[in-house]
């Protein structure tokens, strides 16, 4: 079984995904982590975010692995190229890149068929931006998670503080929440946008376990059909 969560930077999809896996004894995907190793790399190798060929090179050129505890659904860490990539991605300069990085059509296709790999080997929860539309538009329960702009940037200000990593300043990352909403939204290949059968959950209002339990009542539901 497949279960796709979208939505937003900052809307809790990884906390979420993570907690469901682990409740429900799934794997957990964390595909934005793949597009942040590209990113990461491709700053390194000095490559113009702007250039989709190159920006694919890359991607083809370098195999991302996952890092998992034994009996942890969730990965622990996360390498390119054998490097562990794992904090280095979640810096502030990472936030800025991986939305140029992940609109390169060329870097969509080169993760999207490792993507598929991986998730069709198991029951998998795979979080993203295209996840119910592009990558597993086959996935039994689909999830659009989302939560108001400035509830997004709070969260995100707090797990930046939790983690010592990225900015911390709430006006500054409401500004980049907003502009990677327009970027990811706009882009030509497989936008930001809810699958047409997904489920809309607005999590401002409600607990994050509240959304877990909502989900995880969804995939019970998908079993039993």
């Amino acid at each position: 079984m497949i279960i796709a969560i979208d939505g937003p930077s900052g809307a809790g999809k990884s906390t979420v995904a993570k907690a469901v896996a682990r409740k429900l004894g799934f794997s957990c995907l964390d595909t934005g982590a793949m597009y942040r190793a590209v990113a990461w790399q491709a700053v390194q190798n000095g490559v113009s975010l702007d250039d989709d060929a190159a920006l694919g090179e890359v991607a083809r050129s370098y195999d991302i692995e996952f890092v998992h505890q034994p009996g942890e659904p969730t990965p622990s860490g996360v390498l390119i190229g054998g490097t562990d990539v794992t904090a280095a991605i979640r810096t502030a300069e990472i936030d800025r890149a991986v939305s140029p990085v992940s609109a390169a059509p060329s870097v969509r296709e080169a993760l999207v068929d490792q993507q598929r790999r991986i998730g069709n080997a198991g029951d998998y929860v795979v979080e993203g931006r295209d996840i119910g539309t592009t990558v597993f538009p086959q996935a039994e329960v689909k999830v659009f998670l989302t939560a108001s702009d400035e509830e997004r940037a709070h969260r995100r200000v707090r797990q930046n503080v939790d983690r010592g990593i990225g900015s911390i300043d709430y006006e500054e990352v409401l500004v980049d929440l907003r502009r990677r909403d327009k970027v990811d939204s706009s882009r030509a290949t497989s936008p930001l946008r809810p699958a047409d059968d997904a489920v809309m959950l607005d999590s401002t209002n409600h607990f994050i376990e509240e959304v877990i339990d909502i989900i995880c009542g969804m995939a019970d539901e998908a079993r039993a059909r």
